[in-house]
């Protein structure tokens, strides 16, 4: 077993590096969803703003992560008042809040490099996030998660898709059952997590085909669908996630 350590990026540039290596690695088949207009306008600022909120799970003896996290304190109602929007909607609200004193703490990634996943680094670092709200006397924590498993079925609305059971009458997203096992609780689905709105050259350049007709599209890697309007040459992608919280 790797000894492993928490640390942020605010400990040094080669950290910040790594952890940004790790993360860009981990999402680069989504590339899209960097488009959204809360992720293009503010969220690399406000991993540069809150870098002791950027986690790092590092392996002692080679002194690089094996799974990174992202996540902004905020001013944030509480669980029972979470909104359709998720991701996009932390991030916003990160951002115009982010000189009020926050009181909870919004979950943005976790990042676990192929080569390591199935080793329970995911769950490490979630309690990582946990123990930071602590820390910084935070109400708890909100995550707008992106179910893994729904990748491969992109049909199904997330409000039915986040009922199905394993044959263990656990959830049947394995991710999902991650936060579940870890303390957290399904509070409802986001429908419009993450939202890009984008020209129809830009989806033709990620999807790499021809849109010809209006219609609704999978996408590689997407767990929905893409909206493609022909005759006003323009592409919609609106993420469902589910929102899970920590007390």
């Amino acid at each position: 077993m790797a000894r492993l350590v928490v640390r942020s990026r605010a400990e040094s540039p080669e950290l910040k590096k790594a952890a940004s290596s790790i993360e860009q690695a981990a999402w680069t088949e989504l590339g899209y969803l960097n488009y959204t207009r809360a992720h293009y306008e503010h969220y690399e600022g406000l991993l540069d703003e809150y870098p002791e909120y950027q986690l790092c799970l590092v392996d002692e003896e080679t002194g690089y992560p094996v799974a990174v996290a992202n996540s902004v304190p905020f001013v944030c109602s509480g669980p029972d008042d979470l909104p359709a929007e998720g991701w996009d909607w932390v991030v916003e609200t990160a951002a115009r809040t982010k000189h009020t004193k926050a009181n909870m703490l919004g979950a943005l990634a976790v990042s676990v490099p192929a080569v390591h996943r199935s080793k329970g680094y995911a769950r490490l670092i979630i309690r990582s996030l946990l123990n930071l709200a602590e820390s910084k006397k935070l109400n708890g924590v909100v995550v707008p998660v992106r179910p893994t498993g729904k990748v491969r079925h992109p049909w199904v609305p997330i409000a039915d898709y986040m009922t199905w059971k394993d044959d263990k009458g656990r959830p049947y997203d394995p991710w999902l059952r991650s936060h579940l096992a870890s303390g957290g609780k399904i509070v409802g689905p986001c429908e419009r997590s993450m939202t890009v709105h984008e020209p129809l050259g830009f989806w033709e350049n990620w999807s790499q085909k021809r849109f010809q007709e209006t219609g609704r599209y999978a996408l590689k890697g997407g767990i929905a669908p893409v909206d493609i309007d022909v005759d006003r040459q323009t592409g919609t992608y609106e993420e469902p996630n589910v929102w899970i919280a920590y007390s």
